[in-house]
Order: C-alpha cells, then structure tokens, then sequence
C-alpha cells in the first residue's frame, strides 16, 4: 500500500460551507443545566415565602443574577463533562456552586445590599442546592449509564500510532463509559518501534496492511495519532481509506509541543489550535473579570489595611537613612519594563556593574523592620498600586528584576512565557512554597513550573483560592 499523500493540484477555492469544528452539546447537559437553574430558583422562591410570606423583587433580582453566574460559571467550568464518574461530577458541581455563592457575596458587598437579605434563608437555599444539584446529577447520570448500557452499542476502533498521544487517547476512550468507541487494537506507523501492545491495547499491525485489518476485526472508526512530522503519512492515510467507509478523525499530537494555554477555535471553519497563547488575550470577558475582581480588592485592600502602611510607612523612615518606597524595574506583562512598589526593607546601597544581588538570610543590609516585612511579605502591599494602576494583578508571576530575567532567559527554558500573563502580588509558585531566595537554577526552575502551570490552568476559581492560601504561607521560615 501506497501511504504517500497524492498530488491532486491546487484547489480553485478554499471556502468551506461547512465548520471544521462542530459543536458537540449533549442534551443532556442542558437538561442538567436547566434542572440545576430550576432547583436554584425554586429553592430560593420556597425558602423566601415560606419565611417572609412573599417573593419580593429583591430575592427576584438575586434569582435573576443566580441564573446569569451558573449558566456562566457552570458552562466555563465544564461542570457537565460525563468523562468521569459520580464522584467526580459532585465535586465540580460543589465547586462551581461555591464560586456563585462567592461572587454573589461579593456582588451584595459591592452594591451594599447584603443586608437587604435574610440570612436564614440564604443559607437553607445555599445548603439544599447544594444537596439536591449533586442528588440531581447521581441520579442523571444514573439514567443515562442504564439507557447506554441497555440500548447503547459500541464502534470498534482503532488508532494509528504507538506513542504518547496514541497512548493517552487510547486510555480515554476506553475508561469513558459515555463514549461508544472500543479501541480493539492500535496500527504502528512506518517508522515507529515494534511494540506488543499500548496501553494493554494490541497491536494489530503495520500501517502498510491497515486496509486488511480494518476489514478483519470490523473497524468503523480510524483515530490517527501521528506527530505532525508525519503529516504526508496523515494525509495518505486518509486519501487510502476513503473508499472503505470508515471513519477517519486525526488527533493532532500537539504534547510534542511547548504548550501554553493552548485551544482551539476556528475562523472561517478552518480550525486554529493556539499552542502560545496568553489567557488574556483569548477571552475579553476573562480579562474584563480579572481586571474587574484586581481592582476591586485592591482598592477595598488599601482602604481596609490603611492604618497598618501607614504604621509600616512611619517604623521604615525610622529604621534607616531613605525613601519610604523601594522602586525597581521588572517585566510586565508581554515583557513591558514597569516600576512596581514596594516598602524599603534595606539599607540604602548601590549594586556593582549593574547586577542585582538577592537578598540572603542574614542579609546585613536588611533592616530590623525590614526582616519582618520581607518575611510576611507585609512590603508587598504598596503593589496594590501597581493593581490600580493595571500594570500588576493580585495574582500571578511574581515579577522578577530585569537582571534577573537577563541571566535566567539563557539557563531556563521557556523563562520569559511567564511574562504573558500580567505579574502578581501572590502566585501559585509563591503558595506552593517557592517564596524567598530563589539561589540556585533548581528553584528557579521550580518556580517557573508552577507560573507556566498557572498560566495554562488559569481561572477566576483558581485566582481566589490562590488568595484564599496566600495568608497561611505568609509567616514560612524560609523567607528573609
């Protein structure tokens, strides 16, 4: 067999009157997603009457925005997914419950009109959703697992390709009950190893006899799972087996690939895989919910903690001949050089040939007040400034010295990507207890594994509970 891609020239048009990518909605989850409002509105409705005797327009506001952040919240966290078993789906479900708890907490905050609330019946309604959405979905997905198993059937399936993303796609459609797809056997390529079997899956044989084994086990469904270098291999794949009327889906392997914050959209039904791409950017709710939410909390942080800068701000001017603030160039966002603030915690000095020396334990150059701000990170504060001033967010990359940046850019790879995302107060890397001295390539390495991970994980959940964490790892030892 001939897998080589054929040569059929250069097409007249390349207009589609179809999309690339389609939507795959299960009816299902959208009778979740409705059964999970209808017991939200219901639960608030029956609370309310039974204790103040009427559903006023206040509860029927807070109803109206409940059904505007689950259908948001719920939707972005992929609450719905049936990839996963009943433990699971309860998990993201108290999850995604508790972020629209939190951000209609915040809300009443906002708009002052907390009060305008009984708090017997916010928390009956918050606690019976919770119970009845969970009970809700054990019993959907109960449902639905039955109705398959009894009416359901399966697609033999096979998948070309014996590596890492042949590997992991076998392991998922196998383990999720809500496909039909039953890999029976994987397909090696012309120039991978010889292997036995992937991922307790058989292999069946070479790419040079698939026709011959798509008819001799009853394939249905081809999975091509190739690295994108063999891309002729691909497309000679797919001219070879239209005539045996099967189904050919390619997985591009994109792990082979550097990946940041990586998804996948289409334009004019050409589908686009973004594999460097800052969260940001992609989505202008996101950046309007993130600026929104830094904002916010900075500016009710710097009214609430006023005193305690004000009481800092005094026993700096006392410790040492200086300013009060400490202003040094670092990378922003996209790279930009901006000034970020912080409280003096040293003596002045000057640094030799440009460089910046970190500080040690011990540092002679820390002040007394010094020592104790740099430990719970008390000098950070006038960085809600910087929040203010949008050049800073309250969490994210902490924002290095340029020095520093120019020394690790060559030792580190992909050092500079924490730059496309806007720099931090706190981060992940600092909660997960890389805080402090950062003396050897290890850490800073270690450090730039948890930014990237927050770059490519980043959502407003993760945001709060990295601000949640950010107070119990304020007083580590191991910070000077």
């Amino acid at each position: 067999m001939d897998i080589s891609a054929p040569r059929l020239g250069n097409p007249v048009s390349i207009r589609r009157s179809k999309r690339l990518l389609k939507n795959h909605d299960s009816v299902v989850a959208l009778l979740q997603m409705m059964g999970d409002i209808f017991i939200a509105i219901l639960s608030l409705q029956a609370f309310t009457v039974l204790k103040i005797g009427d559903f006023t327009s206040a509860y029927r506001v807070l109803a109206v925005v409940t059904v505007f952040c689950i259908w948001v919240i719920y939707s972005y966290r992929g609450v719905y997914r049936q990839s996963s078993g009943y433990l699971g789906g309860c998990l993201r479900i108290t999850s995604a419950w508790l972020a629209v708890i939190f951000l209609l907490a915040f809300i009443g905050f906002v708009t002052k009109t907390s009060s305008v609330f009984s708090r017997e019946v916010l928390l009956n309604w918050v606690v019976s959703v919770l119970v009845l959405q969970n009970a809700s979905f054990c019993l959907i997905s109960y449902l639905c697992k039955r109705y398959r198993q009894n009416f359901g059937h399966s697609i033999p399936v096979t998948v070309v390709g014996t590596g890492v993303m042949a590997e992991y796609l076998i392991d998922n459609l196998n383990k999720n009950r809500w496909l039909p797809d039953n890999v029976v056997g994987c397909v090696r390529s012309l120039d991978e190893d010889q292997r036995k079997s992937v991922s307790g899956v058989k292999v069946l044989g070479g790419v040079e006899n698939i026709r011959d084994l798509i008819k001799q086990h009853d394939i249905r469904r081809v999975y091509i799972a190739l690295p994108m270098k063999a891309s002729e291999q691909i497309e000679g794949l797919n001219f070879d087996l239209l005539d045996l009327n099967v189904d050919i889906i390619w997985a591009p392997d994109i792990f082979a690939v550097n990946l940041l914050n990586h998804s996948v959209r289409e334009v004019a039904g050409v589908p686009l895989i973004s594999i460097n791409e800052s969260p940001l950017t992609s989505s202008k709710v996101a950046m309007f919910v993130k600026n929104l939410l830094d904002r916010s909390l900075a500016a009710v942080g710097l009214l609430t903690l006023s005193p305690v800068l004000l009481w800092i701000a005094y026993k700096v001017k006392q410790s040492s001949p200086g300013p009060v603030f400490f202003k040094q160039d670092r990378h922003g966002w996209d790279g930009k050089v901006i000034k970020v603030w912080k409280f003096r915690s040293m003596k002045l000095h000057a640094d030799t040939d440009g460089t910046v020396t970190q500080a040690t334990k011990e540092d002679p150059r820390v002040t007394k007040i010094g020592a104790f701000i740099r430990r719970t990170s008390l000098d950070e504060l006038p960085q809600l400034v910087n929040v203010l001033q949008g050049t800073m967010s309250l969490v994210g990359p902490r924002p290095h010295a340029v020095a520093h940046n120019n020394y690790y850019s060559n030792k580190i790879n992909a050092y500079l990507a924490r730059h496309r995302i806007k720099p931090g107060i706190t981060g992940l890397a600092q909660i997960s207890g890389f805080r402090g001295e950062t003396d050897t390539i290890d850490k800073m390495e270690k450090r730039v594994e948890y930014d990237l991970a927050y770059i490519n994980n980043w959502s407003i959940g993760l945001d709060i509970k990295i601000l949640i964490k950010t107070p119990i790892t304020l007083f580590s030892k191991d910070i000077y």
